[in-house]
């Protein structure tokens, strides 16, 4: 059995990694914003553990977690949440990049940073889930897309840096997945939304799994998903 650290389990492509992970009997811990969703990811997902850290506030998770109990052991990180406000840069205001790169970017390194050492001892893995606007920025998506560029700047990092202490990093790429963030994109662009044409969650989760899952020889660092519609 194994045990995972996850962000944004609550909805998408987080919950079902989460309920994949869970039903094969590995050990949960989930990141929850405040004790009132912590209290709903407990519910939800029977017998997983929670922390409670703001990735608004990358600032004071450290602090956070000096308040609360760490899992001993951990096999991987997995980044998931993330947050999206489209706009032209001309438009877009500093609030919206702050919070952007904070949730994106910056919550991400510190997450990894507070828990490297279990890291490093179990030889882990950490994931980012990224997003096609990690490879290709595109106009009104300024903002997100500089904080995925970063985000695979720091998984790249990472890796090297890592690499010796045995600690893998995958970086998983989707397309449009039919998740709730996706239906605000859909909104923001003025478009009709249809699930039916994007990729399942499950689907972005498969490809996380493989990456778990591939034997220790060898290393899985970056996974493209398109939809296949």
């Amino acid at each position: 059995m194994a045990t995972h650290l996850i962000t944004g389990a609550g909805s998408g492509i987080g919950s079902a990694v989460a309920q994949r992970l869970l039903e094969r009997g590995d050990e949960l811990w989930l990141l929850a914003r405040d004790a009132r969703r912590a209290t709903e990811l407990r519910e939800r997902f029977a017998g997983a553990q929670t922390l409670v850290g703001n990735l608004a506030d990358p600032a004071k998770l450290a602090w956070a977690f000096g308040h609360q109990s760490l899992p001993i052991e951990l096999d991987s990180v997995l980044h998931i949440a993330g947050t999206v406000e489209l706009g032209p840069v001309g438009d877009t205001p500093v609030k919206v990049w702050n919070e952007t790169l904070a949730i994106n970017l910056v919550a991400p390194a510190e997450l990894t940073r507070l828990l490297l050492p279990q890291l490093r001892q179990s030889r882990g893995h950490v994931v980012f889930v990224n997003s096609g606007a990690g490879l290709s920025a595109h106009a009104e998506w300024g903002s997100y897309a500089a904080s995925k560029f970063g985000l695979r700047a720091l998984a790249d990092s990472l890796r090297q840096e890592e690499h010796a202490a045995g600690v893998r990093v995958t970086t998983v790429y989707p397309g449009r997945t039919a998740t709730a963030m996706q239906l605000k994109v859909h909104q923001q662009e003025g478009k009709e939304y249809d699930a039916e044409r994007w990729i399942a969650p499950e689907s972005v989760a498969t490809a996380v799994l493989t990456a778990l899952d591939l034997p220790r020889d060898a290393e899985l660092t970056d996974i493209t998903v398109r939809p296949g519609r």
